[in-house]
């Protein structure tokens, strides 16, 4: 609640403010949705991309690249391998894919509780992924460091409204290229109990990945669980090289999950049309899905898709607009008839700053991701610059608004006290529903209410300083950093961690690649 036109004071302000955000943290490891999906195309437009993505499947064919291992498989399979050009015979992938790979998975954290389900009727929102700069406030625009990379952990750690430890949060440059993967999957082990994503810039790094991972979890429960969450991009259009195939040979042999991606840019990478964008977005996942399988039948897989558009002006890429969103929407309209999880979405933006321009682009990709019915929601919290850039500040105003989403997908409340019958009985015509004890039961609880937002009068927001959301941000991350406290770490674990990283950093030299 807030008072109009006159000022309040701070103390009961800032008790009802605690009292919002305790309720808010008291969260499930992951959400479940409780209502529909919006189902954008009709049955017949999803068979035509389908029928379409098979064609390109057939007669275009998509390039392994780099990897004859693959291409073995893949011709044993009973695809026509031409070079490193691969048809696959209509409905090959389909069959494949539905064969074996799972409608839905549990990945296992260390601390039981933070599990997620991957799949069905559920969502697990992860941070943002991969930028080489973070941003706040403070200090501007910057390279990223390891520091920064913790920082991050740690954010997403307290973030109720985050569920996952997410993966590359933003690149380490200060450590070299050919060895940051350690710090990076130790930092989400040691700083988070929650799930993490494990590095695919070269086999052996998702190897050590699978490796530190048994440290934690024993050799026997990681080859018959997953614990790792991997992204392996199409190197769009229609192709996947060699960095990604290896890597998804490595986790589905240990039986780890894969989030198989096309990575677009409509206009430059796909075709200008949403349709065309969408099947050719089918077929590459199609095929990198069918592949995984292929190397171990049954292991994890998810429909990934990143796909945005380019200005036609200037070949900048756009967020937040509607033909992604149709994309989107479409997507995950397939992944469902294909029978696995998808993943898609985010708080995407173009923005440099966090401003109204990042907020709304966020926005309109984070609920409409939520709407179509996305089970990994990677990106959802720190883009910013078209993801070159992490930010502090982003960060806190994105998970703030994917506990919003929480309650969106749980759907409303029709037990006996969401009726609220007793309160329309007690009130009757013509009075307040302020006082009545439905009203008084349900206080603490009854609207989720953004830590973040300023809601109070002119006069109060102006007493409190005038500070606009991305201040108040930057105010809360801080918070958050000062108020964290680390989950436990078995000691003999960390020390075996260490000491893998220790004897495995000495026996190659630094390489920046």
């Amino acid at each position: 609640m807030s008072e109009r036109g006159g000022r309040r004071k701070a103390g009961g302000r800032g008790a009802k403010r605690a009292a919002r955000q305790h309720s808010q943290a008291d969260l499930t490891a992951f959400i479940e949705r409780n209502i529909p999906y919006f189902e954008y195309l009709n049955d017949e437009s999803l068979e035509i991309i389908e029928h379409n993505a098979d064609t390109v499947l057939e007669e275009i064919g998509i390039e392994f690249r780099g990897d004859a291992e693959a291409l073995q498989i893949l011709k044993d399979a009973g695809a026509d391998v031409s070079g490193e050009l691969v048809r696959f015979p209509r409905g090959m992938c389909r069959s494949i894919i539905q064969a074996s790979a799972p409608q839905e998975f549990t990945q296992y954290a260390r601390n039981p509780a933070r599990n997620v389900i991957i799949g069905g009727k559920r969502t697990v929102m992860v941070p943002a992924y991969g930028s080489p700069f973070v941003r706040d406030l403070d200090n501007g625009r910057r390279y990223a460091t390891i520091e920064d990379f913790r920082n991050f952990v740690k954010l997403a750690y307290t973030a109720p409204g985050i569920h996952h430890s997410g993966g590359t949060v933003c690149e380490p440059v200060d450590l070299p290229v050919n060895k940051r993967h350690f710090d990076m999957v130790y930092s989400h082990i040691k700083y988070s109990d929650k799930p993490f994503m494990g590095s695919v810039t070269a086999p052996e790094r998702a190897e050590d990945t699978v490796n530190m991972a048994k440290l934690v979890f024993g050799d026997e429960f990681v080859e018959n669980n997953t614990v790792c969450i991997s992204l392996i991009n199409a190197n769009s259009p229609m192709t996947f090289d060699d960095t990604m195939l290896g890597a998804a040979k490595v986790y589905a042999r240990h039986n780890q999950a894969t989030v198989v991606s096309p990575f677009i840019l409509a206009g430059a990478m796909s075709p200008v049309t949403t349709a065309g964008t969408v099947t050719q977005i089918l077929a590459e996942a199609l095929a990198g899905m069918a592949f995984v399988q292929l190397v171990k039948p049954g292991a994890p897989v998810v429909f990934g898709t990143f796909a945005s558009a380019v200005s036609m002006q200037n070949g900048a890429p756009t967020f937040g607009t509607a033909e992604p969103t149709m994309v989107l929407y479409a997507a995950a309209q397939l992944a469902r008839r294909l029978g696995v999880p998808f993943r898609s979405g985010g708080g995407l933006c173009g923005s440099k700053i966090p401003d109204a321009q990042a907020a709304y682009e966020a926005a309109n990709t984070m609920q409409n991701a939520a709407l179509a019915g996305v089970n990994f929601m990677l990106h959802t919290a720190g883009w910013l610059e078209g993801g070159l850039a992490m930010g502090y500040e982003k960060f806190v105003m994105d998970a703030d608004q994917a506990n919003m989403i929480r309650v969106l997908l749980s759907g409303m409340d029709m037990s006996e006290n969401g009726q609220a019958m007793s309160s329309l009985r007690e009130t009757g015509p013509g009075k307040h529903f302020l006082g009545a004890a439905h009203t008084q039961a349900n206080f603490e609880t009854a609207f989720v209410t953004s830590p973040l937002a300023d809601n109070n009068s002119f006069e109060q927001w102006e007493a409190d300083g005038s500070l606009d959301c991305a201040q108040r941000a930057n105010a809360a991350w801080k918070k958050m950093l000062n108020d964290y406290q680390a989950p436990e770490l078995d000691p003999a674990i960390d020390d075996a961690l260490i000491d893998y990283m220790t004897r495995r950093k000495a026996e190659f030299a630094d390489k920046d690649y």
